[in-house]
């Protein structure tokens, strides 16, 4: 006998982040839209400081350490057991594979043990979701700017599970950039938050670093950018490192500010929803309200704790994919560490239930 699907407006899922260092655990209600009972986030930001950059293997240890303590906490405080979760879900690309894998054998084995569907998120469409959750009233079409680690996307959206790809990265992605500039200016990883408090202090005009492509197509390059800064740096070693982190942040900001909002007006859309850890900086959200306005485009930026990966995100866009599109996965599906989002394998396989 089959068993009803719950309804989409009380079904409860249960998602587990692990594509990079933090370890994140979240719990939603429903889908549309979906309501954030539980987001807890454990970040090794510490951990992988003393190394300049994430082991993996490292990674993968703590996630194992910490992944089953996130969840027992996320149940307890919310009085959740896990009979009550209908869904369970886990990023299973983008990422590094080792902790990818963490997640997604924690996620199998719990759905195993809760008889509850399983699903496997992409994780920049898990940013995207990350919007769903904060403005639930602001629906697509609208462009999406994904800046996240090693990603830099403009994609996009016409629904969501409709994804084209406007523009990509081609070398070092905008948050790569960041964290290598930041490095050598004794920085700890990761660096985007203090050079981004560093670019509120320093002289932005103070050095000229070139903006790569900011006018030719929508694809990104911060590769160039950051031998500039490295060359200057070498030549010029007493320079304040204030005005080379804010002349460095408003060379970054402005490309990202100049070719997505180009691409918001070329695309006839209205709003520009930006998701990512670096969409926290302050720097690009005055950079993006200033350039967006003179075109009429209104900036959509997720609060903080939804920018940076987290679970939440990761939950709203499994409760999406099942509870309204009818998507769920075999207990087969492995992790894709080099996933993109336009074109998603998992749901044209077989692996699709």
């Amino acid at each position: 006998m089959t068993m009803p699907m719950p309804s989409p407006h009380s079904a409860l899922t249960l998602a587990i982040e692990t594509s990079c260092d933090e370890t994140a655990v979240a719990i939603v209600r429903g889908s549309s839209p979906p309501e954030l009972v539980a987001n807890l986030v454990y970040s090794q930001a510490e951990i992988h400081a003393k190394f300049g950059g994430v082991i993996p293997e490292v990674a993968s240890r703590n996630h194992l350490r910490k992944l089953p303590l996130l969840v027992r906490d996320a149940l307890s405080t919310t009085g959740i057991s896990s009979e009550d979760i209908g869904l369970v879900a886990s990023t299973y690309g983008p990422g590094l594979v080792g902790p990818l894998l963490v997640g997604l054998s924690y996620a199998k084995g719990f759905a195993y043990g809760a008889d509850a569907a399983f699903i496997g998120i992409n994780h920049l469409e898990g940013h995207l979701f990350a919007h769903r959750l904060a403005y639930p009233d602001v629906s697509p079409p609208f462009m999406g700017l994904i800046v996240s680690g090693g990603h830099t996307l403009l994609i996009r959206v016409d629904a969501y599970g409709r994804y084209t790809t406007v523009g990509t990265t081609v070398d070092d992605a905008a948050g790569e950039a960041l964290d290598k500039v930041g490095k050598k200016l004794g920085i700890p990883y990761p660096a985007g938050a203090e050079l981004d408090r560093r670019a509120q202090i320093g002289n932005p005009t103070a050095i000229v670093f070139p903006r790569p492509m900011a006018h030719v197509g929508f694809d990104f390059s911060f590769s160039g950018l950051k031998t500039s800064v490295m060359t200057y740096l070498r030549k010029q070693p007493h320079a304040d490192p204030n005005d080379v982190a804010a002349s460095f942040v408003a060379s970054v900001v402005d490309v990202l500010a100049t070719k997505s909002v180009e691409a918001t007006h070329r695309h006839h859309l209205k709003n520009l929803v930006v998701v990512g850890g670096v969409a926290a900086s302050a720097t690009l959200r005055t950079h993006l309200e200033e350039a967006s306005s003179r075109r009429g485009i209104r900036v959509w930026v997720p609060p903080l704790a939804l920018c940076t990966d987290n679970a939440a995100m990761i939950a709203a866009a499994a409760a999406f994919r099942h509870y309204e599109m009818g998507q769920s996965h075999n207990l087969s599906l492995a992790p894709e560490p080099n996933l993109g989002l336009d074109v998603d394998p998992a749901f044209r396989s077989s692996g699709v239930g």
